[in-house]
């Protein structure tokens, strides 16, 4: 059956650029090439300097400027593509969600097929015969979210399952922690379409050598049959170099798959397969426009065993034993990956359970396909490892819950470990070489040993169970020593797992990183082979060069240089001993960042921006556009600070609008990026600079003044409520303003909440109080939706709880930072702190009702501030959910039954900030059943989704949160007022803030 995309019909870039009247102008170089592609090409074509930026790099350590990048919408744009790209003499390359570890992402001066836009449809689930036809740009995890429905799933799982797409897994052979028992994805792809370099399409499936449909296929006089006559020829030459060059492993990622492209089938026939040789190939053979997979069944529970040890060659001695259970996965953390992730907010939860003392994990799961009692199980491996092994401790996790926590935490090791502070950083260039596991001690004790000849550590991790280690040096690469002691590592490294009988990659694949040693692994006869193999597919060598197998010298076809790209792994680095940056004066305060510039770096294109999960990031959910991840903004920010784009670019209008925008402020990457790369923070001061040299338009003017403008509108209800409604209005606010004629603006009380407090009074006096708190009346709540302000206030009291709400507070500034007038939010800021401290000294608290005002005291305080004074006022203020939360308060409250069930969306300010479980936890404990979605941002985000150019995309990405309501079913309930107006607009009538609900059951 076919399956209808997770995402729908997304808006795109494209639409939003025309309707913002921008017109980027190709490179210069490229003008003639653009416009011939665009001729042929449904899909897009971008030459311009931006498209350049976001497709320089991926998640490796290199940067290679391409000449442009094609959006492809069918296979014929693909084949029309590769056309023109030969007539211009110009390399190509497909690329996935650009999550590459090896620079396989990347080429310099190629031509870039994002198959992520348009090709990314599942085309048919077959359950019966357990298989899958889908188009490249599928994302994993959104095929097995599908597949899941039969009870199915691809079996390679990598750690970025969630961005990484099928097509980009099929090339770069990838696998993941289940490697000990499924292997990795040439074992799983049966059949492929493939465009070659002449704009030939084959279909690649098994052949029975010599049959009838064999000849008949190398009878012909074309491309085809050239490449099985090539293959044929070159595996059976070099039998007996196959059978001595290639590891006997489960995870071999490197070169060619001449030793898996003949086999023998089910029937017992030999066959030749040629997916299964242009599995790995990096596109560098031809471009897979559509693949048939098989699929494996899901077990229905697993369980998991972490045990640790206090030394890390120990650890790796227990590697083999446990491989002598019925285990699916065998993972190692070391000391490095827990320390980092203590001190992520993002992850600091996960790392919890670790015992201190651990330098080492193993990790064990069991899947019920394959041990019937989970209990018995782990006890025998624990008898084995702790009572009479080396293991001093083992963390069980039955759940799915506990297990979750523990596979977040292993998953993100990657991106965590480029957190580091500082230049010198744990870089991939030699991080999955693979060796038989029963060596793995060794083989890491040799490896120590070179490091600390070259002045370095590393950081240890990954699939011990299948012998790939992902071991990473800590280098400096901006510095000129650092790259040669990387290329010398590399080389030193390459030898021991050639001792080892090892591969260079079990993984990550040869990209730029290690394509320049595998002559080293495979000889010179097959290394023969594979440019031979490379010349029958791609005459020309202009198929993502320099990957895999490079050019020698002159007599091998390609580029003009003496040796290709891929022959020198310190070259097209993202950094480089050349590499500078601009360090701006600021003002919001970067010292815990190590500074602007350093903020900016942190982004290694790991691409987990790029994930339909947890919160950030919204824009390109509504988008897929590159532009839109935090990925893509970090790349253009970086690129504007480095001198790659021109000194005054960043000041450009089209920058602001493009790059900046497009950001909603969720907060999200501060939180779910794993190296804490907060783009809402580097926005902030970058448009605050912006506005310095330009000044603040009149929207933002309005926005950044909306306490004002709405305590004047209070005061003048009702008659304020009717401007909108007359003839005209609308229109003339979306000229004169920018604001959508569509949304509905929030209507004004003539009673505010703080007129209502002054009129009744506190019910619960200070003298008898077992607490006390300072209410702070937003302007959302006190002048437009005061029911919230009023029942946390009743729940507070029935609590036995003084509130005040002072006259003496100002506005807390959340409106003026959201756009970027930090003189102003920082005045209101300094403000509001002198007065909170105050009332702090007398031993009150300060409790807020809307989200967003409450983190800005929580967080963007610190930053405005950088003062002792700020940081007390952060640790004294809470949400009001978090406030009862944190205090057990509804354990004091005289409640009704209730069971009512309620749909709750978060706000993605708590949600970044680790508050958003709160109001749950309050919820339950009021006694309603509660539906916590993940439905990430709500796209109204402030005033976002009332800018009439974002409106379209402020509604694409709210379908997601309206989607999840739907099929929740509950009542929804929401913190955030704009989240309440994007339901409300949705479903005719604001839903309640959670604490009204709770206010509901208060006797």
């Amino acid at each position: 059956m076919a399956v209808e995309k997770p995402h729908g019909d997304m808006s795109n870039f494209e639409v939003y650029r025309e309707a913002r009247g921008h017109d980027n102008p190709d490179a210069s170089e490229y003008e003639e090439l653009a416009a011939d592609l665009r001729a042929v090409v449904d899909g897009e074509v971008r030459f311009d300097e931006y498209a350049q930026v976001l497709y320089a790099t991926d998640g490796s350590i290199y940067k290679a400027k391409p000449a442009g990048a094609v959006m492809p919408r069918d296979r014929d744009d693909v084949r029309n593509a590769i056309k023109i790209a030969f007539e211009h003499e110009v390399p190509i390359m497909a690329r996935g969600a650009g999550s590459s570890l090896g620079g396989q992402g990347v080429g310099p001066g190629c031509i870039v097929l994002d198959m992520t836009t348009y090709m990314d449809e599942i085309l048919e689930i077959d359950p019966e015969n357990r298989r899958a036809r889908v188009q490249p740009g599928v994302v994993q995890d959104h095929f097995d979210d599908a597949a899941r429905e039969y009870g199915l799933k691809f079996a390679p799982d990598p750690a970025s399952s969630n961005r990484a797409t099928i097509g980009g897994g099929i090339g770069n052979n990838s696998t993941g922690a289940h490697s000990v028992r499924y292997g990795i994805t040439d074992a799983y792809t049966e059949e492929l379409d493939v465009i070659l370099s002449d704009g030939t399409e084959i279909h690649t499936r098994e052949v029975v050598l010599d049959s009838p449909e064999y000849q008949g296929i190398v009878s012909k006089d074309d491309r085809e049959a050239e490449i099985y006559r090539t293959v044929r020829g070159l595996v059976e030459d070099n039998e007996e170099e196959i059978e001595d060059r290639y590891p006997n492993l489960k995870r071999v990622v490197s070169g060619y798959n001449l030793n898996r492209v003949i086999y023998e089938n089910e029937a017992g026939e030999e066959v030749i397969n040629l997916s299964k040789l242009l599995v790995g190939a990096e596109s560098t053979l031809g471009v897979v426009v559509e693949a048939e997979i098989s699929l494996v069944s899901v077990p229905e529970e697993t369980a998991l065993a972490l045990y640790f040890f206090d030394d890390l060659v120990d650890s790796m001695k227990a590697v083999p034993q446990a491989l002598e259970y019925d285990v699916s996965a065998v993972e190692l953390m070391d000391d490095e990956v827990f320390r980092m992730a203590a001190e992520s907010d993002g992850y600091s939860q996960y790392v919890e359970p670790i015992p201190e003392r651990a330098k080492a994990a193993i990790m064990l799961e069991y899947d019920s396909e394959m041990v019937e009692d989970f209990e018995d199980a782990i006890g025998e491996t624990n008898d084995r490892f702790v009572e009479n092994g080396d293991a001093f401790d083992v963390l069980e996790a039955y759940t799915e819950e506990d297990q979750g926590k523990i596979w977040k935490l292993r998953k993100a090791a990657i991106p965590l470990l480029m957190s580091l502070e500082g230049d010198p950083k744990p870089y991939p260039f030699i991080e999955d070489a693979t060796v038989p596991p029963e060596e793995l001690a060794e083989y890491v004790q040799s490896f120590k040993e070179v490091l600390e000849d070259h002045g370095t550590s590393a950081a240890y991790f990954a699939h011990a169970g299948s012998g790939t280690l992902h071991i990473r040096p800590i280098l400096n690469l901006k510095d000129g020593e650092g790259i040669e002691t990387m290329h010398s590592i590399t080389d030193e490294i390459t030898d021991l797992v050639v001792e080892h009988h090892g591969a260079f990659s079990g993984e990550h694949g040869d990209g730029m990183a290690r394509t320049e040693f595998n002559p080293k692994m495979f000889g010179n006869d097959l290394w023969g082979a594979f440019k031979e193999l490379k010349t029958a597919f791609d005459p020309e060598w202009l198929m993502h060069p320099g990957n895999v197998v490079y050019r020698d010298g002159p007599e091998d076809p390609g580029p003009e240089n003496e040796r290709g790209v891929g022959a020198d792994n310190r070259e097209h680095l993202r950094y480089g001993a050349g590499y500078q940056s601009i360090e701006p004066q600021t003002k919001l305060d970067f010292t815990d960042e190590g500074g602007f510039s350093h903020l900016v770096e942190l982004c290694n294109g790991c691409g987990t921006c790029r994930q339909t999960d947890d919160v950030m990031c919204p824009t390109y959910r509504g988008m897929k556009d590159e532009i839109a991840t935090t990925r893509g903004r970090a790349n253009m920010l970086r690129a504007a600070i480095s001198g790659d784009l021109p000194e005054e670019e960043l000041y450009s209008e089209q920058f602001q609008e493009e790059v900046l925008d497009l950001c909603v402020g969720c907060k999200g990457c501060k939180s779910d990026c794993p190296t804490g790369v907060d783009l809402a923070k580097l926005k902030a001061e970058t448009k605050h600079q912006y506005h310095e040299r330009e000044g603040v338009g009149i929207r933002d003017r309005v926005f950044g003044n909306i306490d004002t403008l709405s305590k004047l509108g209070s005061a003048l209800a009702p008659v304020s409520n009717l401007g909108t409604k007359v003839p005209g209005a609308r229109k003339a606010m979306e000229k004169v303003a920018g604001i959508a004629p569509d949304r509905e603006l929030p209507m004004f009380r003539r009673e505010s909440l703080e007129d209502w407090y002054d009129a009744r009074g506190a019910r619960v006096s200070e003298a008898e109080a077992d607490r006390k708190v300072v209410l702070f009346p937003d302007t959302y709540t006190n002048y437009s939706y005061p029911e919230p302000g009023k029942d946390a206030i009743r729940v507070l009291e029935a609590a036995n709880t003084h509130v005040k709400i002072p006259d003496d507070l100002g506005p807390s500034g959340r409106a003026a930072y959201s756009k970027s007038m930090l003189d102003k939010a920082e005045k209101r800021a300094r403000h509001n702190v002198e007065r909170f401290e105050e009332y702090i000294d007398d031993g009150y608290e300060v409790v807020v009702v809307e989200p967003s005002d409450a983190v800005v005291f929580q967080d963007e305080y610190l930053d405005l501030l950088a003062s002792p004074e700020a940081e007390r006022v952060a640790a004294h203020s809470y949400g009001i959910c978090e406030y009862l939360d944190v205090h057990r308060l509804v354990e004091e409250l005289d409640l009704n039954e209730s069971g009512e069930p309620l749909t709750y969306h978060g706000h993605c300010h708590q949600k970044a900030t680790g508050k958003d479980h709160h109001a749950v936890g309050v919820l339950r404990r009021a006694g309603y059943a509660v539906d916590p979605l993940d439905s990430t941002c709500c796209g109204m985000a402030g005033s976002f989704g009332y800018e009439a150019e974002h409106y379209d995309l402020s509604r694409q990405i709210g379908q997601r949160l309206f989607d999840q309501i739907d099929a929740s079913g509950g009542t929804p309930v929401a913190p955030g007022g704009s989240c309440r107006s994007q339901i409300g607009e949705e479903y005719e009538g604001n839903p309640p803030h959670p604490i009204e609900k709770v206010a509901a059951v208060v006797r």
